[in-house]
């Protein structure tokens, strides 16, 4: 099998460079820059040449602004990444500032998604902190009128005996100008565990104070002088619908109500949009209702659930389809040697986002140049695309970042910034668009509903020889960045990572055969999308209850089956830095849960009551955090009730860095893996979402959240990411777990006991 670099990695690859520490007016500059270092880096600094990343400044006050360049949407993002960087800084964190920036072609690539900002981060701000530390020593040093190893650095200041210069004053001092080399970059000696004192301790998170009080600003505060607000008026189907007439008698009735425009895209992604321009929100929202629109709809607009799954399912059955993503071994022939071949077929539906601030953005043109306030996850994905919406250079585009209410992967695709722009574009006044919520969820990114077939074969001991996994789903990637579609196994076809990652298991079986098939008259009828844990999400409710199905099979222990499959060897060993340790990390994570919710009596429990167990390590294998979760669980099967009584979970995502954040967001997508399996879906009705809005959209309510026990594993490994993977182990724990309880095996997701 030929390797390919992780998505993460590709994406944050750098250039040959230096970086750079000087003074500079106003404060010392920190950068990394390519190319520029003949002048010397304060006057490189000054003159303002650097790429990609100004990661911090110092000003003469003492005060440390680091700059975030990620989305904050509850993550708490800013203050992991300034923990980061204050570790190896040495500074004390009541110095420490961050601000979000704007899209700029200085900050290199612009992405928040697939847990991927400490794990693509850490090593960089490590060594931009430690090299920033190192040329405030020597520069305090000299002030100080010693040698800079009698000295040591710590709580923003430079300390030699029982004097001392804090940061500001060398700062103000103005005599910093140091630059490293990628070599000495990557020699520099990072702090032990043992040493740190910001990392994994209790701080201040950064971005609570402003939330607390209502000084952060989301998308929804962003207002200009003299703007105009609009509401879309979305067509029947995403894809191919035209305008015939539009009448706008009633709309002209409603006070406040301007005109309405036909909105010529030349992206191509408002196929038959109209946008209702109005003096305010609640008159644009009126006279849009108010507004009676005739269209042609699109190819698709028949197109339904069912029909998806349909070619879902034959998708699946086709030995020719798709794309190889793991291919070990000889499959076939392991198959024909088998003892016992366990065959089964899962099905998943469509989910929606509905994070809490509906989608939104201001729009306007000025002296040449666009600008667009809104939150995003996704700055350069979304540049090129409004560029060739509103046919001008990206260099005459800057997106103004805020806060997001929510992101969840529907804010990665900024799809929702072009209707705004063209509309601002067309009268050439400054526009807010905001989506009403029916609005945001027609328009949605949906989760692809999918169909998975897995065969696996046995011997005469019970262990797997080989697994052949066939996933079929729209792919959002196809649609939405193809950049990023990847051929995996020489010869085997472009497959998209985010909607097969999950399927190339940690599980040490000889023989393996993984096809990734994209379902193209789902990518036909909506636009298929990133929601949070991707495809892991959808393809760990397969693998893992497959695990189990062959553990009932070779009449094993599922726990015991798995620790088994976790041997830690061949592929499955893992590699420094990102996945040191390999299965073994996952086996450990599997028996410290075990352990903890009472696996070993699980046997003991009430009638209609059981414990079911899931594994997986992620988002992708190549920045893996292990995950282990048992759920216990009661059912009543005349009611066709399911109710969660308690979710233990064990997480090992190497070093914590902010422990308060880390338990949020292992809470949060633990809790919302539960929404999903038991209760949110939507389906496809004539080309279109059917379900609206909240009133017949259900996800989980608070009287049915469970007990959770979350653990944490320590230990000094590479930071990886927590967004997605509590998300991805709940539905197939629960699901196996009520195979405990009542020997049915549920392979529809969500889970319905009764129709």
């Amino acid at each position: 099998m030929t390797k390919t670099k992780s998505t993460p990695d590709a994406v944050m690859a750098a250039t040959r460079r230096q970086f750079l520490v000087g003074s500079v007016a106003g404060g010392l500059m920190m950068a990394f820059a390519v190319n520029h270092t003949a002048l010397g880096a304060a006057r490189t600094l000054g003159a303002g040449a650097y790429e990609p990343s100004i990661w911090f400044q110092i000003g003469p006050d003492g005060r440390i602004l680091v700059n975030i360049a990620k989305a904050e949407m509850g993550q708490h993002v800013g203050t992991a990444l300034a923990r980061v960087v204050a570790e190896e800084l040495e500074a004390d964190w009541a110095d420490i500032e961050i601000v979000h920036v704007d899209s700029d072609p200085k900050w290199g690539y612009m992405v928040t998604g697939g847990s991927w900002s400490v794990h693509t981060s850490f090593d960089q701000l490590s060594r931009a902190g430690a090299a920033g530390r190192i040329a405030l020593l020597e520069a305090g040093a000299q002030m100080l009128g010693v040698a800079p190893d009698q000295c040591r650095a710590r709580n923003s200041m430079v300390m030699c005996g029982d004097v001392s210069v804090s940061y500001g004053e060398i700062v103000a001092a103005g005599k910093i100008d140091r630059t490293f080399t990628d070599k000495e970059l990557a020699a520099l000696g990072l702090k032990p565990a043992s040493a740190r004192r910001v990392l994994g301790g209790a701080v201040k998170a950064l971005d609570i104070p402003t939330k607390t009080t209502g000084e952060a600003r989301y998308g929804l505060d962003a207002q200009v002088e003299g703007m105009l607000y609009a509401r879309p008026v979305l067509p029947p189907t995403r894809y191919g619908s035209k305008v015939l007439s539009v009448d706008e008698r009633a709309a002209k009735a409603v006070k406040g109500y301007r005109q309405t425009v036909a909105l010529e895209d030349p992206s191509g992604v408002c196929q038959g949009w109209l946008a209702v321009v109005a003096d305010s929100t609640h008159a644009a929202i009126k006279a849009a209702d108010a507004l009676k629109v005739d269209w042609q709809a699109g190819p698709r607009a028949t197109m339904d659930e069912a029909g998806i799954l349909a070619e879902g399912e034959r998708l699946v059955n086709d030995a020719r389809a798709g794309a190889l993503w793991v291919q070990e071994g000889d499959v076939d022939a392991a198959f024909q040697s088998a003892d016992k071949i366990v065959e089964t077929t899962y099905r998943t539906h469509s989910v929606l986002h509905f994070q809490l601030e509906p989608v939104n953005a201001l729009a306007f043109e000025k002296d040449g140049h666009w600008h667009i306030h809104s939150g995003n996850q996704w700055q350069s994905l979304i540049l090129p695309v409004l560029a060739q919406a509103l046919a001008v250079e990206e260099s005459r585009i800057t997106l103004h970042q805020y806060y997001l209410g929510g992101g969840f992967g529907r804010r990665l695709y900024g799809d929702y910034m072009i209707p705004a722009a063209l509309t601002a574009k067309a009268i050439k006044k400054p526009v807010k668009m905001i989506f009403t919520r029916s609005d945001d969820t027609g328009f949605d990114c949906v989760r692809s509903p999918s169909v998975q077939k897995v065969r696996s074969a046995l011997d005469a001991n019970g262990m797997p020889i080989a697994y052949d996994h066939a996933a079929a789903a729209g792919w959002p990637t196809a649609s939405m960045a193809p950049g990023f579609l990847a051929e995996k196994v020489e010869g085997g076809g472009k497959a998209d990572s985010f909607s097969i990652s999950g399927s190339d298991h940690w599980y040490s079986i000889p023989n393996q055969r993984v096809r990734a098939i994209k379902n193209t008259v789902a990518q036909e009828t909506f636009l298929p999308g990133w929601l949070r844990s991707v495809g892991p999400g959808w393809i760990g409710w397969a693998v893992e209850q497959h695990m189990d199905e062959l553990a009932h099979a070779a009449g094993k222990d599922p726990v015991a089956f798995r620790l088994a499959l976790l041997d830690g060897k061949g592929r499955n060993a893992g590699e420094a830095p990102a996945s040191t340790g390999g299965a073994l990390r996952l086996k450990a994570v599997l028996a410290r849960a075990a352990e903890k919710a009472g696996w070993a009596k699980r046997d003991a429990l009430p009638k209609g009551e059981g414990m079911g167990v899931a594994t997986c390590f992620g988002q992708e294998r190549g920045m893996p955090t292990w995950v282990a979760c048992i759920a216990h669980v009661a059912v009543d099967q005349d009611k066709g009730d399911v109710r969660v009584k308690r979710l233990t979970s064990v997480v090992d995502v190497g070093t914590v860095v902010h422990p308060d954040g880390a338990l949020a967001q292992m809470e949060g997508s633990t809790l919302w893996g539960l929404s999903m399996a038991l209760y949110e879906s939507t389906a496809i009705e004539n080309g279109m979402v059917s379900d609206r809005n909240l009133d017949t959209y259900s996800p989980l309510r608070m009287d049915q959240v469970p007990e959770l026990d979350i653990e944490f594993i320590q230990n000094d490994h590479m930071p990886s990411g927590l967004g997605e993977p509590g998300v991805i182990v709940v539905a197939p724990a629960i699901a196996n777990a009520i195979f405990h309880a009542t020997g049915l095996r549920v392979r529809d997701l969500p889970i319905k006991l009764k129709a």
